[in-house]
């Protein structure tokens, strides 16, 4: 098997680097050989993170290079523009559809762009979410990043019970059966 190239992008606070130990962990109990990078931008201050995960048989070096992504999940979407050049030609963005303006936007030295969704799509083969919306359904807006990893889920070769298994093991224990809920609301999505 290849390399298996995921990225992981969000801003501070939105879950990505919980979300790169699920499908870390899981890649890894399923036999493969894991590699995460994590780059923080200021995390803290609502700022760009994003996380690469490389999992196969060989994996030679944890980051991912431009045009090489074979899914990109992204928890908002001015990050999955950012980020879009990383994923391959044949490969899929997953996007929650949602805003966090940047620092640069909230000051007023930059415009937030107009039409993202349009332009990932023209680009590349694109899956919208609106993971806010559906957590906050469940009872559990927090849980949005999870929804998004159901969706994008189904663009990975593991079977949706070793998902749930590893979801159930990693997050929480107070708040397991609504990241499982959230979990199997994403993978429930149309692509």
């Amino acid at each position: 098997m290849a390399t298996t190239n995921i990225m992981i992008v969000g801003v501070g606070g939105q879950g990505t680097l919980l979300t790169s130990r699920i499908l870390g962990r899981l890649a890894s109990s399923e036999g493969y050989e894991v590699k995460i990078s994590e780059v923080h931008g200021m995390s803290q201050r609502g700022g760009s993170v994003v996380t690469y995960v490389r999992y196969g048989e060989k994996v030679a070096e944890p980051i991912v290079e431009e045009g090489q992504a074979d899914v990109l999940i992204a928890f908002e979407k001015l990050e999955a523009l950012r980020y879009l050049h990383f994923v391959k030609k044949d490969g899929v963005v997953i996007v929650n559809d949602t805003r966090m303006d940047p620092i640069t936007v909230v000051t007023g030295q930059a415009t937030y762009p107009e039409g993202i969704i349009d332009t990932l799509k023209e680009r590349r083969k694109t899956l919208v979410v609106d993971a806010s919306e559906i957590a906050g359904k469940i009872g559990s807006p927090r849980s949005f990043n999870v929804v998004v990893l159901g969706a994008a889920a189904k663009h990975m070769s593991f079977k949706k019970e070793a998902w749930l298994k590893t979801v159930e093991s990693t997050v929480p224990p107070k708040t397991v059966a609504k990241n499982l809920e959230a979990f199997e609301a994403g993978y429930a999505l149309e692509d």
